[in-house]
C-alpha cells in the first residue's frame, strides 16, 4: 500500500449511525486518520464523549440551548465549541482539515458541503439530499473547485467501486438494488394499518429512524436514483431498480459491451465509509467476511411502485429537473416526521409528497436562493396537508 499523509477529516453529525461507525472505523486506523471536527444536532452527552476520546480540534453543537454543557465538559480539555448551524458551515473551511464526512441528517447538510467545497475539501458524502435537492449546484461547484466527492451510501459505493479502472469506459446504465425493506409484498391494505415500530425493523441494515422509515416507503431509493444521476453523470433511463431482499449484492454497473460488474459483501455500512475515507486505498479489517454458502440462493425482483408510490415520485421528479427533487425531498422530510410522531398514517407520507410536488412552485433553473424557499415552501405545504389528516 503506498504511504499516505494522515487525514485529518471533520465528521458532521458524528452522534448519528453513520458517525459513529466512520468513528469506529478511524480509531481502528489511527495511523491513516485523525478528527479535526466532530457536530452532532442535539445529543451533547455522546457528542462530550466522542470528543473526550478523539481530542478533535473543534466541536459543534447545533442546539444552542446546550452549548454551556459541552462547553464546560470540553474546554478545559483545550478543545474549541461553537453552537449553532451556521457555526458548521464555518468551520468546514478550516485549513487544517482534509476531509469533510457529511453524515448529517436531511436538508441540513447543504449549505455545510457547499462550504466545505468551496474551501475545496474532498467530501464523503453520507448525505444524500445535498445532491437530491441540489445536484447540478454541487457537481458543477465541485467540478469548478476541483473536488472530489465520494459516495458512502452502500449502493453508490458499490458503483463506484465497480468503476475504479474503467472511468474511460461509459456506463451503459446502472441497477441499485434495494433490500424492499420491512413490508416487501405488503398490499396497499396491509400498509394502511402499518405502525411506526413495524416500519422501524428494517430486515438488514442498522439505520436511523428517518433513513429506516423512508427505506420502509422505497423513497430512500428514490432518493439514491436521484443521487446518483449527479454522481455518475447519468441520464434517468440509465438507472434501473430491482429488489434483492438479501442485500449481499450492493449495486451494479452495466457496460456497453453488456458486461456487468457487482459489488457484494455483508450488509456493514462500515466498509463503504473507509472505502471513502481511505481512498485509493483499500485498508485492512476485521469486518465479518461473507460466506456463499451461507446464501445459496439470491433472488430478485421488481419493485412495486404502485403501491409503494414513492420510488416512482422520485423517479417522475428527477424526469421534470429544476426543482422537484428539491420539493420531493422536503415534503418527505416533514411526512416521515409526522409519521414517526403519529399525526399521519404510513400511505398518507406519498400523498403529501405528491401533493406538495403538484402545488409547489416550480423553478426550471434555480439557484441556492430559489432551492431555499422551495424548501420553505413545501414544507409549509407539507404541513398543511398534515393537518387535514389530523
Amino acid at each position: 500500500m503506498t504511504d499516505i499523509k494522515k487525514r485529518h477529516i471533520a465528521i458532521l453529525g458524528s452522534t448519528g449511525s453513520i458517525g459513529t461507525q466512520a468513528i469506529e472505523v478511524v480509531k481502528a486506523h489511527p495511523d491513516q486518520f485523525a478528527v479535526e471536527v466532530l457536530t452532532t444536532n442535539n445529543n451533547a452527552e455522546l457528542l462530550i464523549q466522542q470528543a473526550a476520546d478523539l481530542n478533535p480540534n473543534v466541536v459543534v453543537i447545533c442546539n444552542e440551548a446546550k452549548y454551556d454543557q459541552v462547553f464546560s465538559a470540553l474546554d478545559p480539555l483545550g478543545i474549541k465549541v461553537y453552537a449553532g448551524a451556521k457555526s458548521i458551515a464555518s468551520v468546514v473551511q478550516m485549513d487544517t482539515i482534509d476531509m469533510v464526512l457529511t453524515a448529517m441528517v436531511g436538508y441540513a447538510g447543504l449549505l455545510p458541503t457547499i462550504k466545505a467545497i468551496e474551501a475545496g475539501k474532498s467530501i464523503a458524502l453520507a448525505n444524500k439530499e445535498t445532491l437530491v435537492v441540489a445536484g447540478e449546484l454541487i457537481t458543477k461547484l465541485a467540478a469548478q473547485k476541483g473536488v472530489n466527492i465520494y459516495p458512502v451510501d452502500s449502493e453508490h459505493s458499490a458503483i463506484f467501486q465497480c468503476l475504479v479502472g474503467e472511468f474511460h469506459n461509459p456506463i451503459e446504465k446502472i441497477i441499485l438494488t434495494a433490500s424492499g425493506g420491512p413490508f416487501r409484498g405488503k398490499s396497499s391494505e396491509f400498509l394502511s394499518t402499518v405502525t411506526k415500530a413495524q416500519a422501524l425493523k428494517h430486515p438488514n441494515w442498522t439505520m436511523g429512524a428517518k433513513i429506516t422509515i423512508d427505506s420502509a416507503t422505497l423513497m430512500n431509493k428514490g432518493l439514491e436514483v436521484i443521487e446518483a444521476k449527479w454522481l455518475f453523470g447519468l441520464t434517468p433511463d440509465q438507472i434501473d431498480v430491482i429488489v434483492h431482499p438479501q442485500s449481499i449484492i450492493h449495486s451494479l454497473v452495466q457496460f456497453e459491451d453488456g458486461s456487468l460488474k457487482a459489488q457484494m459483501g455483508l450488509p456493514d455500512m462500515r466498509l463503504p465509509i473507509q472505502f471513502a475515507l481511505g481512498y485509493p486505498n483499500r485498508l485492512p479489517s476485521d469486518f465479518p467476511r461473507f460466506n456463499f454458502l451461507d446464501y445459496p440462493s439470491l433472488t430478485f425482483e421488481k419493485p412495486d411502485v404502485k403501491t409503494f408510490r414513492n420510488l416512482q415520485l422520485a423517479f417522475d421528479a428527477l424526469k421534470q429537473g429544476g426543482n422537484a427533487p428539491c420539493i420531493i425531498n422536503a415534503a418527505n422530510e416533514v411526512a416521515v416526521d409526522a409519521f414517526l410522531h403519529d399525526q399521519v398514517g404510513f400511505l398518507e407520507i406519498s400523498e403529501i409528497i405528491e401533493s406538495c410536488l403538484t402545488k409547489t412552485t416550480f423553478v426550471q433553473n434555480p439557484t441556492y436562493e430559489d432551492y431555499v424557499r422551495t424548501d420553505d415552501e413545501a414544507r409549509r405545504l407539507a404541513s398543511e396537508r398534515i393537518k387535514s389528516f389530523v
